[in-house]
């Protein structure tokens, strides 16, 4: 595998987070997440000296396979390479992760679609369809602008294009599919009539999948399943699912069928896409501020992974690994001697789909209790593990009878790396602090801003979107007017939404919209807010440490009342879990709030950092009173939850090596002064 010296570089100093697919050691990975930030946090040597000792390290494994179709890198040193390159080596600098055997790179698409014979009179046949059907209907919407009817028609224009991607072949169901949550691209009433193709796709005939089984197994179909339906459970857009019971243990088994000759189809279509996309990247610059071509590729890396239901079956087991000690959270095992490329076998959910609430209540469970624990279930996957189901609608999510909820379909997941994660968690950060400079900073952060950008004209608009949506408290706050606003926002300034970021805000509407319909008064941030509290105050992650700390004080003065709110919401998170059937099962489950860590890393940062030690007295001594009230309304709150023996031996134990790091730092700052 040849490489140019920029590919070397991306190559080697990007590196994955993922959980069993690490690419790199963390210590490296770090290196590379902070970079980009040329910023040096006066807390990070402090809070990392609390907690080098917390967790084992892991054993690190490649996060893609050496050897698999499509992962060579095709770069031929032309102009079109090196700018293909350089596309490539934005979105991974982006994320703060990269795919180091992807499966995607505009010459390997280039390549597949030119080893064929005729590829040339395809592409062209192809493309005059494409042109054709399209032209067609940007004539009618022309037709329509000038006639003046341009607003009375859109529910019918929409329900055209619909009908019109899914006559166009599977890669424009799935682009649509994608434009169904980037209202950066496409104004919200065509994006609703969009989201459609989520779940209704037309289904291909039983014999062709049933066919295409036998290949993948090698045997008739008889021979492994004593019983396979009639009818598909479900269908969708690269693909459909039986219900089948295999032969042998008579175990009740999905069956994911790809749908036929799909592959050449789809890479045809992102060679042609990406050609279209480069007459429009002036466009895209002034008002997405990036070029057509990287959307195209984001994209097409997404869609290429999906198609190969080997890593769908690495996606289940890196949930398992994710949830393997949540007992409210269940992931289908997969069947991998009878899976491959085209056919994955998984267990069979016997659960109640969230699209019938009324089932779910004659079923006995709690609806508060099941909504919690979704709430929490889709917070970890996006806070904590970084890796999260990309389309949890209402088909693909099931409440257990026992109180658990249950994932399916996890050929769209995807991958925030640390930096993303803990850029998120400041962006709530500054938005309790009311600091939307800062949050604005975010945005560009994350990549929804290109670099450089003047954020002074979007700040202004981001307090309006925010106070105007907090103002009205938890009671009426939604995701969903959060987003509507902001959806405007992107008209007005050159936003665009990275697409692991469309799926983010996808998957949040789309949970906070099952809420919704099993309880229309449910309110998203009365669980999201416990839960968020709780992992500030508990999780021994440094940086959380740190964005504690950030909440805490405010202007230099401490918050003590947001103290006690974040001890209560805390709570009020470990109370609601702990009602699950789920969980009151299993006795080693923690059912009530251990704040015993935490006291234990802030009485060593206290230790060690001077400037905390100024700032807490400060606090306890403001406006020239002596807080000690405050400080016992706080102990009172937390008295039950911290094992007060446990940490008083702690701090005996580390005594030497408080005292040690105390000498080195005070070497440091000296040899600094030198």
């Amino acid at each position: 595998m040849e490489l140019s010296g920029n590919n070397l570089i991306a190559t080697t100093s990007c590196y994955c987070e993922r959980k069993n697919s690490l690419f790199s050691s963390r210590r490296n990975q770090d290196n590379f997440l902070y970079s980009s930030t040329k910023k040096k946090n006066k807390y990070n040597k402090v809070l990392n000296l609390a907690s080098t000792t917390s967790t084992p390290k892991k054993k690190l494994t490649p996060l893609r396979k050496r050897g698999s179709s499509g992962n060579e890198d095709n770069s031929d040193g032309s102009p079109e390479s090196s700018s293909s390159s350089s596309a490539m080596e934005q979105l991974d600098f982006e994320r703060g992760v990269c795919i180091p055997f992807r499966k995607y790179t505009p010459e390997t698409v280039r390549n597949k679609v030119f080893e064929s014979n005729g590829a040339v009179l395809s592409l062209i046949g192809r493309g005059v369809e494409i042109v054709w059907k399209l032209g067609i209907y940007w004539s009618a919407l022309l037709s329509d602008f000038l006639i003046g009817r341009d607003q009375e028609v859109v529910p019918f224009r929409a329900r055209q294009l619909r009908n019109l991607l899914c006559d166009l072949g599977p890669s424009f169901i799935k682009a649509g599919q994608v434009l169904a949550n980037r209202p950066d691209i496409i104004r919200e009433d065509y994006m609703n009539e969009l989201c459609i193709l989520q779940d209704d796709v037309p289904s291909f005939p039983n014999q062709v999948a049933f066919t295409i089984i036998e290949e993948e197994l090698g045997q008739p179909l008889e021979a492994v399943f004593s019983k396979i339906s009639s009818r598909t459970v479900a269908a969708a857009s690269l693909g459909q699912v039986y219900r089948a019971t295999i032969r042998d243990t008579g175990e009740e088994v999905a069956i994911k069928v790809q749908r036929p000759g799909i592959e050449p189809i789809i890479y045809r279509d992102l060679f042609l896409f990406r050609m279209l996309a480069s007459f429009l990247n002036g466009i895209s610059l002034q008002k997405l501020g990036c070029n057509a071509e990287l959307i195209v590729d984001e994209f097409g890396e997404k869609l290429l992974e999906e198609l190969d239901y080997t890593l769908e079956a690495r996606n289940i087991e890196d949930f398992l690994e994710n949830f393997k000690d949540d007992p409210t959270v269940k992931i289908p095992e997969v069947y991998k001697q009878l899976s491959g490329s085209r056919v994955l076998v998984m267990e069979w959910i016997d659960g109640i789909r969230c699209t019938n609430p009324k089932a779910i209540k004659e079923a006995g469970l709690d609806v508060n209790g099941f909504l919690t624990v979704g709430v929490s279930a889709a917070l970890r996957q996006l806070l904590e593990f970084g890796l999260f189901h990309g389309d949890p609608h209402p088909g693909n999510v099931f409440a257990m009878r026992d109180g658990r909820i249950a994932y399916v379909d996890f050929g769209n997941v995807a991958q925030l790396s640390q930096q993303n994660k803990q850029i998120l968690i400041d962006a709530v950060v500054h938005a309790v602090n009311e600091d939307y400079t800062e949050m604005a900073n975010d945005f560009t952060r994350l990549g929804f801003l290109a670099s450089g950008t003047d954020v002074t004209p979007i700040v202004p608009a981001l307090e309006a979107i925010w106070q105007n949506s907090s103002g009205k408290g938890l009671a009426d706050f939604n995701f969903r007017s959060v987003t509507g606003k902001f959806n405007q926002l992107v008209y007005q300034y050159p936003i665009r939404i990275p697409e692991r970021f469309s799926l983010v805000i996808r998957s949040l509407l789309t949970q906070e919209g099952i809420c919704f319909t099993l309880k229309p008064e449910f309110k998203f941030l009365e669980v999201a807010y416990p839960y968020v509290a709780k992992r500030l105050l508990t999780d021994p992650n440094p940086a959380l440490r740190e964005r504690l700390i950030q909440v805490l004080f405010k202007d230099g003065l401490f918050q003590w009342k947001r103290l006690e709110n974040l001890i209560v919401l805390a709570k009020e998170n470990v109370n609601k879990m702990s009602s699950n059937p789920a969980i009151s099962q299993k006795s080693q489950v923690e059912k009530k709030l251990d704040l015993t860590d935490t006291i234990k890393d802030g009485a060593r940062v206290v230790l060690l950092d001077s400037e905390i030690r100024r700032k807490l007295l400060l606090a306890l001594t403001e406006d020239s009173k002596l807080h000690i009230q405050e400080l016992v309304d706080v102990y009172r709150l937390v008295q039950d939850d911290i094992d007060m023996p446990s940490v008083a031996l702690d701090v005996v134990r580390d005594i030497p090596a408080v005292t040690r790091d105390i000498m080195l730092s005070w070497s440091n700052s000296v040899l600094n002064d030198l």
